[in-house]
C-alpha cells in the first residue's frame, strides 16, 4: 500500500510540475527567452569621451535606468545643494527617457545628519505622489567634493 501511496504522489506532482511549466513557457514570447537586456551609456554631451571615463553616470539595461551619485559642489546650505542634486538627478532621468516618477529607489547620502529636515523639506514631493523607496545615511567622512548630500537612483523607463 505504501508503494502504491507512493507512485500515485510521483505521479501527481510530476503532473503539476509539467503543467506549471508549460503555462510559464507560454507566458514568454518567443525568441524573448534568448534575448539579454541591452546595456546603453548616456552622455551629457551626446557623445562618447575620447578617454575612458572613470565611471558612467546614466546606464539603462533593459527596462531599467541607473544614475550615479550626484552631489553639489559649491557653497551652499544643504537645501540649495538638495535642489541642485535633484535637478540634476530629473535631468540625467530625462537623458535616458526617463522622469522622476518613474525612480524605483533611491539612496541618500548627507554629509551630516543634523541635515536630514533640511534636505526631507527640498525632497518631499519631488518624485511625485507615489515616491521610491529611499535609504539615507550620514556617509563616515563626509561626500566627495564636499557636497553636503550626494544621490543615486534607480528608475524604470
Amino acid at each position: 500500500m505504501q508503494g502504491t501511496m507512493s507512485t500515485n504522489r510521483r505521479r501527481f506532482l510530476g503532473k503539476g510540475a509539467a503543467a506549471t511549466a508549460a503555462v510559464a513557457l507560454a507566458a514568454v514570447p518567443a525568441g524573448a527567452a534568448d534575448e539579454k537586456p541591452v546595456k546603453k551609456v548616456y552622455y551629457k554631451s551626446g557623445k562618447k569621451p575620447e578617454k575612458t571615463p572613470l565611471f558612467s553616470s546614466v546606464i539603462s539595461s533593459g527596462n531599467l535606468v541607473f544614475i550615479a551619485g550626484i552631489g553639489a559642489h559649491f557653497e551652499g546650505d544643504i537645501k540649495a545643494h538638495t535642489k541642485h542634486v535633484l535637478d540634476e538627478v530629473q535631468k540625467a532621468l530625462e537623458l535616458a527617457g526617463s522622469s522622476m516618477d518613474k525612480v524605483l529607489k533611491c539612496n541618500v547620502y548627507l554629509n551630516d545628519l543634523k541635515d536630514y529636515a533640511g534636505m526631507n523639506e527640498v525632497f518631499l514631493g519631488k518624485f511625485g505622489a507615489e515616491p521610491p523607496v529611499r535609504t539615507t545615511i550620514a556617509a563616515a567622512g563626509g561626500i566627495p567634493g564636499n557636497s553636503l548630500v550626494e544621490i543615486d537612483v534607480i528608475a524604470h523607463l
